[in-house]
């Protein structure tokens, strides 16, 4: 896609509401982040070890005008301003997503603003370019996340094909699962990360599992029942378990393999750029594992600020400016797509 020649300053309001956040954003011509708010619902959901799909739809309610109306002035902009909408619409939680839905409809309806459907994991993918302003595709980009493990060839913008998926478990679900078991809470991943710091991550040698159909394709739920047995079998032979090295094991046996699939990829590709993105790619041990290997093969590695991988609209804003100038709009029959595959409009 040809940007050179882009005069027009496009500014699109964004919103975000696939799964616990309530988030709203304004980006001017698809790389300025003039305002991002995200209304988080972490406290709430650790009450219950995960998120409760309802109580997140209620709590969407509640803030979504907030949000927007906070994310409209902390970007010094009006209604009359905003050249298009931008919201998620899949995929994620039914309840949530209609919540976001609604609001960006009932806008659109109102003020005559074009709205544009946005997916959930090309906004993550494109959260890469808020910060690495250089980033322009092709180029192969891993999102992991809670719900997600994709490895994505990113041949333009708004144009993707898959490589590789989860067979079952997600990256960010295995990283949940495996820190309830230690006795660490949700959400798992931080916590992971940060008590991995004081482990040995060869101290436990935990499988790498691989897909034969399909090389670039992941499957995590091994990894989780084995490290479910280990702490079993420690427990019924009275030994003391070291959750440090537990938590080390199991985050390098994740990173292992992700970063074989993604390095593999973008070789094989043909590429010379790497990205990450999703709730996981925050993950300091997996970024760093990432820079070595990339800058060992000469492959330039992007990733969003933390703040950018977890889920937030400004990344919506990015993916719904592409899809605007490509002329792409939605009409007022938008209706949320929980099970939304990613190319799929």
């Amino acid at each position: 896609m040809d940007l050179k020649n882009k005069t027009e300053e496009v500014y699109i309001l964004a919103i975000e509401s696939s799964c616990d956040e309530t988030a709203a954003a304004v980006v001017k011509n698809g790389r300025e982040v003039l305002s991002n708010i995200i209304s988080s619902q972490i406290a709430l959901h650790t009450l219950y070890g995960g998120v409760v799909p309802e109580i997140a739809s209620r709590k969407h309610i509640e803030k979504i005008n907030q949000v927007i109306e906070e994310a409209l002035k902390d970007a010094n902009v009006e209604l009359k301003d905003i050249t298009a909408i931008a919201v998620t619409y899949g995929p994620g939680l039914v309840g949530a997503l209609l919540v976001g839905v609604s609001a960006a409809k009932a806008i659109s309806f109102a003020t005559g603003i074009p709205l544009i459907g946005v997916h959930h994991i090309e906004g993550h993918i494109s959260a890469n370019y808020i910060e690495n302003k250089e980033l322009e595709p092709p180029y192969v980009c891993l999102v992991v996340s809670g719900g997600h493990s994709h490895l994505v060839v990113v041949k333009d913008y708004g144009e993707y094909e898959i490589i590789g998926r989860t067979r079952d478990d997600a990256a960010g679900e295995a990283f949940d699962k495996v820190a309830r078991a230690i006795g660490l809470g949700y959400p798992g991943g931080p916590k992971i990360d940060k008590l991995s710091k004081e482990g040995n991550p060869e101290a436990i040698r935990f499988p790498r599992a691989k897909v034969d159909d399909n090389e670039y394709d992941f499957s995590f739920s091994g990894l989780k029942s084995a490290v479910l047995n280990y702490l079993n079998g420690c427990q019924m032979k009275g030994e003391t378990i070291c959750e440090a090295d537990v938590a080390a094991s199991f985050q390098k046996a994740v990173i292992d393999v992700l970063v074989e699939h993604g390095i593999h990829a973008v070789k094989k590709y043909g590429y010379n750029k790497f990205a990450i993105a999703g709730g996981v790619a925050s993950n300091s041990s997996l970024r760093q594992a990432f820079e070595t290997e990339c800058a060992k093969r000469n492959i330039e590695f992007y990733h969003p600020s933390p703040i950018f991988c977890t889920d937030n609209a400004a990344m919506i804003g990015v993916a719904g400016y592409y899809e605007y100038i490509k002329g792409v709009r939605s009409g007022l029959e938008l209706n949320a797509v929980p099970n939304l595959r990613l190319g799929e409009k």
